[in-house]
């Protein structure tokens, strides 16, 4: 099969990415075989390629918003049969015995294993995962726009379950990327008011577009406190400002993989029980309900679709956010 894999780190511009035949690969027992139709691009496939995460298998095929066609099965798969629609997220592997699989918490798994990072990716013409580490995905839907629901998807959705918010309560997002713009529609599907905060104009347009209740930049005076609150820029300096607009008993989800150090210099910023919680990958129950209600609600997002050969420039463009929508390899077809 053909692949790009990273075999040496170094700045996107200088392409880590190289295009290789590999060896086409086989499912074994309880394991499918993944004809990828699509992979979105994400910013923690730059952060393997530069450095920023250390490489845990090399070459390492990356991606890890993974759509396509069961086109093989193992002995014993029981979930999935061949030409059946399959998803795979970061998550590709837990335990299920370690203590944090034991207390509903598999994205903290010991033994966990990354799409992308551990195993090999979605920059590939095939991919084998545990059936039980795939997801279903509606008929519904071109292989494109489902893709991002992978990774800003899910990931945006565990965010936002993290806040704990219920209907009536007031949610601030920072920053208006892929996955705020999954939350907000999830959000207001769910009768919260959703305040976003971003110093793109374009990005304004788009909140407003999509029904937030109130959108401005880092400047403006919020009308409201909030119950609870999302900050997806990677700017450690941005903790406290968003601290001071939430009100009693708040929590701050910190979305970025990697963030500048925090400083918090102010102790009423976190006095009357508001809370700072940071986002540690996905599992697989934030996939399957992300999934379900994103099909209810019939869920926008716009995207750029990239041949599979234009892959590093897919990943450039990403890396520096300069993509008209979010970046989707187009693989099979």
């Amino acid at each position: 099969m053909k692949a790009w894999v990273i075999e040496e780190q170094k700045p996107v511009e200088e392409h880590p990415l190289k295009l290789v035949e590999l060896p086409d690969p086989h499912p074994g027992p309880g394991e499918i075989r993944i004809k990828v139709m699509a992979c979105g691009v994400c910013r923690t496939d730059a952060h393997i390629a530069e450095g920023d995460l250390p490489l845990h298998k090399k070459p390492i095929v990356p991606g890890h918003e993974i759509v396509g066609i069961v086109d093989e099965v193992g002995e014993g798969v029981k979930r999935f049969k061949i030409g059946d629609r399959a998803g795979v997220t970061w998550l590709n592997y837990a335990c299920g015995h370690c203590k944090y699989c034991l207390r509903g918490k598999e994205n903290l798994c010991e033994n966990a294993k990354f799409t992308g990072w551990d195993v090999d990716g979605g920059y590939a013409e095939y991919h084998v995962v545990n059936e039980n580490f795939a997801l279903k995905l509606p008929d519904t839907r071109p292989f494109e726009e489902l893709a991002p629901w992978m990774c800003p998807g899910v990931a945006g959705y565990r965010a936002f379950r993290l806040t704990g918010l219920k209907e009536g309560a007031k949610l601030g997002l920072y920053g208006f990327g892929p996955s705020a713009t999954y939350i907000l529609q999830v959000a207001k599907h769910l009768g919260i008011d959703v305040y976003v905060i971003t110093r793109s104009e374009k990005n304004k347009k788009a909140a407003r577009k999509l029904g937030a209740d109130w959108v401005g930049g880092y400047d403006d005076k919020l009308p409201v406190k909030l119950d609870g609150s999302i900050l997806f820029p990677p700017v450690g300096d941005l903790v406290s400002f968003a601290l001071s607009q939430l009100d009693k008993g708040g929590r701050l989800v910190l979305g970025p993989v990697t963030m500048t150090p925090v400083v918090i210099n102010d102790y009423n910023l976190l006095w009357y029980e508001r809370e700072i919680v940071s986002l540690a990958n996905v599992t697989r129950q934030d996939g399957e309900e992300f999934i379900k209600i994103a099909t209810e609600i019939n869920i926008k997002m716009d995207i750029e679709v990239y041949p599979f050969e234009k892959a590093p420039e897919a990943l450039i463009v990403t890396r520096h956010s300069k993509q008209k929508g979010t970046a989707v390899l187009k693989i099979g077809e």
